[in-house]
């Protein structure tokens, strides 16, 4: 464990729980969580990971103009459902990202886990999508997401970010209890 890495864990524990609360200020500190953890994954050799972290700094950005852009047209966004048949689309789009960047991964790199670590990020990539549009159904892929990372994690001695994956999974389970109660849940 690094000191890079224990504040990059603790701004993605910070990061999480404002996104539970649907506080914008969400964000701001996950962007700053993922640039740190860019490098923490590029030392484990996690390239698929590190790329992903780039993904989401241009992702953080969306989210936060998602979530605080009201203008006399659209309010700022609400919760909202996706349509099976748009949980079907974004689980495909997953699948095939995950297939595309573990075939480069595993035969371009010396990637230490170049399959799971691809398949981690193509779900990531529509769970981070999801979350920025806020739809409820970001965090039950959030759930599987973050449990798969703690064993990946644990295997690549990450303990810390191990342990803070398994919070993530426990704050996602809370996310989804929350956003499903949310008032403003409207239907896609």
């Amino acid at each position: 464990m690094s000191g890079l890495e224990l504040f990059a864990a603790v701004l993605g524990a910070l990061s999480v729980w404002l996104t539970v609360k649907q506080n914008p200020w969400c964000w701001p500190i996950g962007l700053a969580m993922v640039l740190l953890y860019s490098w923490v994954f590029f030392d484990a050799r996690l390239y698929s990971q590190m790329l992903l972290q780039g993904v989401y700094a241009v992702l953080q950005l969306y989210g936060w103009w998602q979530w605080t852009r009201p203008d006399s047209v659209r309010e700022a966004r609400k919760v909202s459902l996706l349509a099976p048949g748009q949980v079907n689309l974004g689980l495909l789009f997953g699948l095939v990202v995950s297939l595309l960047i573990g075939g480069a991964m595993s035969t371009w790199t010396d990637a230490a886990q170049p399959w799971l670590d691809a398949t981690i990020t193509g779900f990531s990539l529509v769970a981070q999508g999801w979350m920025a549009q806020k739809r409820v159904q970001c965090w039950a892929l959030w759930i599987v997401i973050d449990a798969v990372c703690v064993g990946l994690f644990l295997y690549q001695a990450l303990y810390l970010t191990a342990g803070l994956y398994a919070l993530f999974t426990l704050m996602a389970v809370q996310g989804l209890r929350e956003w499903r109660r949310d008032p403003a849940v409207v239907a896609a």
